[in-house]
């Protein structure tokens, strides 16, 4: 399969401490990856840095065959690049239409009304509520209706990878349940998924490989169903001991 994300040795710092240490990570056209860690490991500053939020001092990040090292966020979701972000960060004063017309911004200059009105149909054929809700301000939505804004927001700029932070952060488990579902059938229609996950085993579940990050570095990388076997990662991440 051909690479769609390459990161390449990077190194990100806060000032002068070094929260990313020579990662390298891969995802192939058409995969889900997740990244698991304890708190603190580096997994949303990873994201930061892939997305332009954060400066890569060393190393690169490629995007097919794109350099996108240090791009600006708006600039990779044109190339199909979109992250939803950990806490979600929708526009509370906004309505639930509103909050997505933004996640298709960076096309609206190219798409006619009948494109920019398929891709709402998209996402509502995808979180039916959010049609409900679609008149509604963001700020009166529940945690997990607003969690599926931030993932509708995203999928308004068609993007070929996605990138999710935390998406199952405090949510009740049917929730959880319910966007985990939305993670494989995204995958299913053709969408390449970057994972950011606290919840180690439902991560690793729904995932072709994955990447264990421990202070900042990459300690560990194989497929999903191993790294779910191995008891490094059942005793620190799923709270089983080794026999």
């Amino acid at each position: 399969m051909a690479e769609i994300l390459l990161l390449n040795k990077i190194n990100v710092y806060y000032g002068k401490m070094r929260a990313l240490r020579d990662v390298s990570i891969t995802v192939h056209e058409g995969e889900i990856v997740s990244i698991v860690g304890a708190n603190g490991a580096g997994k949303s500053t990873l994201l930061k840095a892939i997305s332009g939020l954060l400066p890569v001092r060393e190393g690169s990040v490629m995007f097919r065959t794109e350099d996108i090292t240090n791009r600006k966020t708006e600039t990779l979701a044109g190339l199909g690049i979109s992250l939803v972000p950990e806490g979600r960060e929708i526009f509370t004063d906004l309505t639930t239409e509103d909050n997505l017309l933004l996640g298709a911004a960076c096309h609206l200059r190219r798409i006619r009304r009948p494109e920019l009105t398929a891709r709402f149909e998209s996402v509502f054929s995808i979180f039916p509520r959010l049609k409900e809700r679609r008149k509604q301000l963001g700020g009166t939505l529940s945690g997990g209706e607003q969690q599926m804004l931030a993932v509708g927001r995203a999928l308004m700029s068609n993007p070929s990878l996605l990138l999710l932070d935390e998406p199952s952060m405090g949510l009740a488990p049917f929730i959880v349940r319910e966007i985990f579902a939305v993670i494989k059938k995204l995958h299913q229609e053709g969408t390449s998924i970057l994972l950011i996950e606290q919840n180690v085993k439902s991560a690793l579940e729904v995932a072709h490989r994955g990447y264990v990050l421990q202070n900042g570095q990459v300690v560990l990388d194989d497929d999903s169903s191993r790294l779910l076997e191995n008891r490094d990662v059942q005793r620190m991440y799923l709270g089983e001991e080794s026999g």
